[in-house]
């Protein structure tokens, strides 16, 4: 299902996998902007403007073409394929930050509860649910 608004077509979500490789072979030779448009990548930023989503446009793309960028499956890399260190260190602000390669390690989501733990010389976080 589209609707067409002024000169640009809008999908009402994106598109995905075959969907997508053949609506970018529909378009042919459009500016990349209306590509990522017409196939769904837009959202709306808090002020009404819209947001065009490269990065989650040519994600799709890729895993539509067999490139998966997800998860490998090889525990101790985070991003940007840097091997993790294991070592946190106690910020100015006296927080701890732990790290989103550590939580996705983990599989843990915003808003999980834990129960600190303080030993003789460790900290151990134990989930509350």
């Amino acid at each position: 299902m589209l609707c067409y608004l002024s000169r640009s077509f809008y999908y009402l979500i994106m598109l995905t996998g075959n969907d997508l490789l053949a609506k970018v072979k529909e378009l042919g030779d459009v500016s990349k902007s209306d590509l990522v448009r017409a196939c769904g990548y837009v959202s709306t930023k808090k002020n009404g403007g819209e947001r065009l989503n490269f990065t989650s446009f040519y994600e799709a793309l890729l895993e539509a073409k067999g490139v998966n960028l997800g998860d490998t499956g090889v525990a101790g890399i985070g991003k940007g394929g840097r091997k993790l260190s294991y070592v946190a260190t106690v910020q100015g602000n006296g927080n701890l930050l732990i790290g989103k390669a550590y939580t996705a390690l983990l599989d843990l989501k915003a808003g999980d509860e834990f129960e600190i733990k303080l030993g003789k010389k460790q900290i151990r976080l134990l989930p509350t649910k």
